[in-house]
């Protein structure tokens, strides 16, 4: 689950890390009052929606003006201004995609005296088994950019849980980050704090991009991005308040009800798989094939029937769906079961795109059978290869 920037510094404020005063607006008199509160003279006004490149986007409104989604003012009537133009307007970066997001909230931050920018991120590296922090001394950019053409200039280490944060991993920060003396000390204090809300929140990744040096010699977090693993979140009914459901896909946000692994592509074929490995391999073979899935769903290994019926309205609400490939191998997963839920499912809300049906495993002669007497139009596949082309050619017309 992401979060907008105002609330994930709202988290880390509450463990002491140093974050600008600032306050978050819905409506242009908010943004007033907002600046109003703060010391100024300088004031910045933030575009809040769940995608990076916000400074440097642009939007699609001219009405909304030149600038791009994260702007200086110098007075409290340009940040009400800013805010009357940027409200309510579509802006587009790099991470949006062309269609952009709408902005439907700012944060209002009290400037600050930039004399550096670095970069600071946590994550959890599975191949270690370890929380682990990466940081750079090229920081306001894309650390995608540094790490294609400046790799070197990027340092990474893990935690040892056993140990969790120790003194020696602040040093260890501040000499990749060319800091020394007090601004190491305060580097030093503030990977503890980081490593401390990192975990007691259960983050999956934190990024503070830029952290500034401020012209008065302190560290700053004055941009932050955080995310959190889903499955922890029952533990942390605070943060389940700060979603903001508005930024997500709705067909995701159906499909989390039901527990359902799925994510909103831009293809065509839209693929029921069980299995996350089988769905990226039956993607892959799409794609091989000339096509493109519209989404990834993995519907699990202990799918009911109606877990399976959810999952199937979810792909037919999808406009962009002009195919459906349905590929099950039935280890856990019974065939049967798969079957009985795609027919309730087309029974329901009807079938107006080609079905291509592979099914393999537990029960597999069974699920078959379901599919071939329930009258349905539904294309059958001895194996993934064989689905692939039938459900390709079905949506070229051939």
């Amino acid at each position: 689950m992401n979060i907008h920037e105002y609330q994930a510094k709202a988290v880390l404020r509450a463990f002491a890390a140093p974050v600008s005063q600032g306050q978050a607006a819905f409506t242009p008199d908010e943004a007033e009052a907002a600046a109003k509160s703060l010391p100024g003279p300088l004031y910045v006004v933030k575009s809040q929606i769940h995608a990076g490149g916000r400074g440097k986007g642009k939007f699609k409104e001219a009405s909304a003006g030149a600038a791009g989604g994260v702007r200086l003012a110098r007075s409290v009537a340009e940040v009400k201004a800013f805010a009357k133009e940027m409200l309510g307007a579509t802006l587009v970066t790099v991470q949006t995609g062309p269609a952009g997001k709408q902005v439907n909230r700012l944060y209002i931050e009290d400037g600050s005296d930039i004399d550096k920018e670095l970069y600071l991120s946590m994550l959890v590296d599975r191949s270690a088994a370890r929380i682990a922090f990466v940081v750079s001394t090229e920081g306001g950019v894309n650390i995608e950019d540094v790490a294609h053409h400046t790799p070197e200039k990027i340092v990474s280490f893990a935690i040892d849980p056993a140990t969790g944060i120790m003194p020696h991993h602040g040093r260890t920060a501040a000499q990749a980050l060319g800091l020394k003396g007090d601004l190491a000390k305060q580097c030093e204090a503030l990977t503890a704090k980081l490593y401390a809300a990192f975990v007691a929140k259960d983050m999956a990744m934190l990024e503070i991009n830029p952290l500034v040096v401020t012209k008065q010699g302190q560290l700053k977090v004055l941009d932050a991005k955080v995310s959190f693993d889903d499955n922890a979140l029952y533990r942390h009914a605070d943060i389940i308040a700060l979603r903001d459901e508005s930024e997500e896909d709705a067909k995701e946000i159906e499909a989390s009800k039901y527990d359902l692994n799925y994510v909103t592509l831009d293809g065509s074929i839209g693929c029921m798989v069980n299995g996350a490995g089988l769905a990226m391999a039956t993607m892959d073979i799409i794609k091989l094939y000339g096509e493109s899935p519209a989404n990834f769903l993995d519907v699990g290994g202990g799918a009911t029937k109606e877990k399976v019926t959810a999952a199937f309205k979810i792909i037919t609400a999808d406009p962009n769906v002009k195919g459906i490939l349905v590929n099950i191998f039935g280890g856990i997963m019974r065939c049967d079961i798969i079957a009985e839920g795609v027919i309730a499912a087309v029974r329901e809300v009807g079938l107006k795109v080609p079905l291509v049906v592979r099914l393999e495993g537990t029960n597999v002669e069974l699920g078959k059978k379901i599919i071939n007497e329930s009258g349905l139009n539904v294309i059958s596949a001895d194996d993934l290869d064989d689905a692939a082309q039938k459900v390709v050619s079905a949506v070229k017309g051939s």
